[in-house]
C-alpha cells in the first residue's frame, strides 16, 4: 500500500501551507538555501518529501548538541568540580549510570540503593528504559569507561526519540508539514535533549496528539498513558480534552481516551505497584518532599528573604496557582468565540504547570516545544521564547560553576542567575500569551488563518457546539487590519479528519 508521503496528491486535497509565503522569518532565513520556495516548484515528486526532510534535519541538530558535549564526555563529567557547568555540557545520564545502581546490576523499584536515595526517582517507563540501555552497556573496562559508553547508548536511544517527535508533529497538521522545522531546529531542543530522559514522555506524547488528529481516541489515550508512565506531566493534556469535548459534546471520545490512558498506564505500573511499592512510590514521594529548586520563580523568593518558605507552603502555593490557571482555561475554552484548538489549550496547561512549579529544569522545555509549534507555528514568536530559553541554558550553568568554582568564583553569581530566571520565565509567559490572543482572536491564528479549524483535534476538528457561555455564543471578533482569507468554521469540516491517511 503506498503510503501518505509518496502517493500523489488528489484534486480534493488542499494544497500543503508553505511557510516562506505566510511567515517573514522564515522567508528571509530561506535565503541562506536559495530563497523561498517558487510557484512553479513540484513538491511530493521525489523521495525528499517534507517529512524525511525535516526528519534528517532534527538528526543533524540532534548530533550537534552531542558535538556540544564533548568537553564532558571527554573529562568533564569524571574531573574538575566545575568543568561540567564551565562548558555547559552536564548531563545526569553519565552520573547516575553508578549512582542508580544499574552500574552493580541492581534492579530499578526492587533493590536499594547504597546513599541517601534509596530507591530509582523516576516513573516506572522511564526506569524500563534506564535498564535497557544499562543492558546495552559493556561492563568492562573503568567506571569511566561504561559510564560514557552508558550515555552514548542513551544518547542513540534518545535520538530515535527526537526523530519520531519531529515525525508525529510534521504529521499532525497534515497541511503544515514544515511546521516540523521549528522542532528540528530549536536551539534548546538540541542543547537539552541529553540532559535527562524526558524525550521518552514528549515521543510517546507527540504520537499521541497525532493519533487524536486522526481521529484515532482510545490510540492516543493508550499512547497518553504509557507517556503518563513515563513522566507525569502528559497527563494534564487529558484536562484539556475533557473541556474541548464537553463543548463540543464528544463524550464517547474522551471516554475512550480517558479509559486507554487509565489501562495503559496500569498495565505498566500495576506490577511494579503491587511487587515493589515502596520503590514505586519514590517517584511521588520525592516530588512532594522536594523543596525549591533551580529556575523556578520560588527559589527566586527563597534566595531574597530571611525566612524563605516551607516546602509544605510552596506545595500549597503551587498548588492553588495551578488550579487557578486551570480555571482560567477552562473559562477561556467555553467563552472564546470559537472553541479553541487541542494543541493550544495543551501547550497552556503545560506551560502552567511547568512556571508554578517549585522546579523549573532546563530541560523542560522539551516538554513545550512540540506543543508550542502546534499551538502556534510562528517562526517570531518561536524564535523569541527559544533565545529566553537559550539564555537561561547557559545561565544556569554559569551559576553551578559559581557556586563550584571555591573562592575563584567564576561564572554568574545569585543576582545574575535570577535575572536568567527571570528571562526564561518571561519567554514562556509571552507565548502563552500569544496563544490566549490567538484563542481570544482566532482570525489571528495562523493555523486559522490558512482556512482550517482545528488539524490536531480529531472528532473535534469542524464539529458544532453544544455548551458554551458568555461570548462564546456571539460571533468572532475580527482584528483590526485582518486581510486573510475567511475561515469557515462548523459542520463543512466536521468529517475532514476521516479521510486523512496516516
Amino acid at each position: 500500500m503506498p503510503s501518505a508521503e509518496t502517493t500523489p496528491a488528489s484534486v480534493h486535497e488542499p494544497e500543503p501551507v508553505r511557510p516562506t509565503r505566510e511567515d517573514e522569518i522564515a522567508a528571509a532565513g530561506s535565503e541562506l538555501i536559495g530563497g523561498p520556495i517558487g510557484r512553479r516548484a513540484l513538491l511530493g515528486t521525489s523521495w525528499w518529501t517534507p517529512v524525511r526532510i525535516v526528519a534528517l534535519v532534527a538528526i543533524g541538530m540532534f548530533a550537534l548538541g552531542l558535538v556540544q558535549k564533548l568537553p564532558c564526555y571527554d573529562g568533564g563529567w569524571f574531573f574538575g568540580a566545575s568543568s561540567q557547568y564551565t562548558h555547559a555540557c552536564y548531563s545526569d545520564i553519565p552520573h547516575l549510570y553508578q549512582g542508580r545502581g544499574f552500574a552493580d546490576g541492581r534492579v530499578p523499584y526492587f533493590d536499594k540503593l547504597p546513599g541517601d536515595m534509596e530507591y530509582l526517582e523516576y516513573p516506572v517507563l522511564t526506569g524500563v528504559f534506564m535498564q535497557v540501555a544499562g543492558w546495552l552497556t559493556p561492563h568492562s573496562g573503568s567506571i569511566q569507561h561504561q559510564e560514557q559508553w552508558y550515555w552514548f547508548v542513551n544518547a542513540g536511544l534518545l535520538m530515535a526519540c527526537a526523530a519520531v517527535i519531529v515525525v508525529c508533529v510534521s504529521r499532525t497538521h497534515a497541511r503544515r508539514p514544515w511546521d516540523g522545522l521549528l522542532v528540528a531546529l530549536a536551539p534548546a531542543f538540541a542543547l537539552t535533549a541529553t540532559i535527562n530522559w524526558d524525550l521518552l514522555a514528549v515521543a510517546l506524547t507527540a504520537a499521541a496528539m497525532l493519533m487524536w488528529s486522526r481521529g484515532r481516541s482510545l490510540a492516543f489515550g493508550v499512547l497518553l498513558g504509557l507517556a503518563t508512565a513515563a513522566k507525569l506531566y502528559p497527563v494534564l493534556l487529558l484536562g484539556p480534552l475533557l473541556l474541548l469535548c464537553w463543548r463540543a459534546g464528544k463524550w464517547r471520545d474522551f471516554g475512550k481516551a480517558l479509559g486507554g490512558a487509565a489501562i495503559a498506564w496500569l498495565v505498566v505500573n500495576l506490577p511494579v505497584m503491587m511487587f515493589a511499592f515502596e520503590g514505586w512510590s519514590k517517584f511521588y514521594t520525592f516530588s512532594q518532599e522536594r523543596g525549591v529548586d533551580f529556575g523556578s520563580f520560588w527559589l527566586i523568593w527563597a534566595q531574597n528573604t530571611s525566612n524563605p518558605p516551607s516546602t509544605d507552603t510552596v506545595n500549597m502555593l503551587a498548588t492553588l496557582l495551578m488550579l487557578l490557571c486551570c480555571a482560567g482555561i477552562a473559562a477561556v475554552t467555553f467563552t472564546a468565540p470559537r472553541r479553541p484548538r487541542f494543541a493550544q489549550l495543551a501547550f497552556l496547561i503545560v506551560a502552567a504547570f511547568i512556571v508554578t512549579n517549585k522546579v523549573y529544569s532546563p530541560q523542560y522545555v522539551l516538554w513545550l516545544v512540540p506543543l508550542a509549534v502546534l499551538a502556534r507555528p510562528k517562526w517570531r514568536d518561536f524564535l523569541i521564547w527559544q533565545l529566553c530559553e537559550v539564555a537561561y541554558f547557559l545561565g544556569i550553568w554559569m551559576y553551578l560553576a559559581y557556586t563550584t568554582s571555591g573562592d575563584a568564583h567564576k561564572g554568574l553569581p545569585t543576582h545574575g542567575y535570577q535575572w536568567a530566571i527571570a528571562v526564561h520565565l518571561l519567554g514562556t509567559l509571552y507565548l502563552c500569551a500569544m496563544v490566549v490572543r490567538d484563542i481570544l482572536m482566532p482570525e489571528r491564528d495562523v493555523v486559522r488563518r490558512s482556512g482550517d479549524d482545528d488539524p490536531s483535534g480529531g472528532v473535534l476538528d469542524g464539529a458544532e457546539d453544544v455548551f458554551v457561555l458568555g461570548a462564546a455564543a456571539h460571533p468572532p471578533r475580527h482584528a483590526a487590519h485582518f486581510d486573510g482569507p475567511p475561515v469557515e468554521w462548523g459542520s463543512q469540516g466536521q468529517d475532514s479528519y476521516h479521510d486523512r491517511s496516516l
